[in-house]
């Protein structure tokens, strides 16, 4: 059992910028970041494998950077030029296989989940 605790979260306005954390309590091959804004459905937004390779979402390439160090199992995402759309609940995910890239969008793929963290930009 791995368990993940995300922090970091907050208040900004738009154009500004937030990093999320979140710490594993173990080794896992897959981790990644979703998003889940009232009403709508969770969301992926980014996540990367042990060797740094990446996948994003295309409405945050460009301004959002997923990142981890592996000696402390911590993932992180900087998020710049935030917009009002990126308003959500962030949660950390992680899986031990995806079986196939294609699948990182879907939550139901991963294996653990944090508890989520609250990122809030105002206009």
């Amino acid at each position: 059992q791995v368990q993940l605790v995300e922090s970091g979260g907050g208040s900004v306005q738009a154009g500004g910028s937030l990093r999320v954390s979140c710490t594993a309590s173990g080794y896992i091959y897959y981790m990644g970041w979703f998003r889940q804004a009232p009403g709508k459905e969770r969301e992926g937004v980014a996540v990367l494998d042990h060797n740094d390779r990446t996948m994003y979402a295309e409405s945050v390439k460009g301004r959002f950077t997923i990142s981890r160090d592996n000696a402390k199992n911590t993932l992180y995402l900087q998020m710049n030029s935030l917009k009002p759309e990126d308003t959500a609940m962030y949660y950390c995910a992680a899986a031990w296989s995806l079986k196939n890239s294609d699948n990182w969008r879907r939550p139901g793929i991963y294996d653990y989940w944090g508890q989520g963290t609250q990122v809030t930009v105002s206009s």
